[in-house]
């Protein structure tokens, strides 16, 4: 980032989960897991297919996070094994979806240090936004230990180009002012790009279905193999 551009910006916003911790890799592990569950009623694919159909007629009701992939996942499973369905199995999954309340939240590797760097520079005011179950979502954040690098935390339903017009008039700030770091594409960096601001895509290894979209190159979009990069762009 040239010194000019690194002079405008004010706020550095940051996407929570897969960019600040690893969250993904654990839904996929409940969706395989859910999947051995189903074993009698369908392959693979054809579990996690109808899976995420439930997920989004549920989205508009239960919004994103741990509570609305618990209730889809069971929507699912009784749907598929109806009678047959025992209440062990939907006990089971019950459990599954309970255990991601307790993701670990540690910070993926350089995310620390970086913050930390940024921090010291005191050249910007650094938030988190991110979507989910608030409590679950403010648990996370506690447990990873990076709180203190944060000036504001915003817990959103969902992200796209008002809640970021939101954001800026909550924030005091034009959107050439504001930079936005995330794994998405789609929720984190394209919104912010269409209203004039800047974006860092770092993409992690793994992307919920929903996520998915296509990518393409902007004057304002910067790219990284990993967090530690993001010192190269705003330092």
């Amino acid at each position: 980032m040239d010194s000019s551009l690194k002079d405008n910006i004010k706020v550095i916003a940051f996407d929570a989960d897969d960019t600040l911790w690893a969250n993904q890799p654990y839904f996929d592990d409940a969706e395989d897991r859910l999947c051995s569950i189903l074993a009698e009623y369908g392959e693979p694919r054809y579990i996690k297919s109808e899976l995420f159909k439930t997920e989004m007629q549920n989205m508009a009701e239960l919004g994103y996070g741990v509570m609305a992939f618990t209730l889809s996942m069971i929507e699912t499973a009784l749907r598929l094994g109806g009678n047959r369905l025992s209440t062990s199995a939907v006990s089971e999954i019950y459990s599954l979806g309970r255990s991601l309340l307790r993701i670990p939240a540690t910070p993926l590797p350089g995310v620390k240090d970086t913050l930390e760097k940024i921090s010291r520079s005191c050249s910007y005011r650094t938030i988190v936004i991110t979507k989910g179950n608030m409590l679950d979502q403010e648990r996370k954040l506690e447990c990873s230990g990076l709180k203190p690098f944060f000036d504001h935390v915003e817990i959103v339903s969902d992200k796209n180009g008002k809640t970021y017009s939101d954001l800026l008039a909550f924030l005091g700030i034009g959107a050439s002012e504001l930079l936005m770091v995330g794994n998405s594409f789609k929720s984190d960096i394209s919104p912010v790009l269409n209203l004039g601001g800047y974006g860092v895509y770092i993409p992690f290894h793994t992307t919920w279905q929903h996520e998915q979209t296509d990518e393409y190159d902007h004057p304002n979009l910067f790219r990284a193999d990993n967090f530690r990069e993001l010192e190269n762009i705003v330092l």
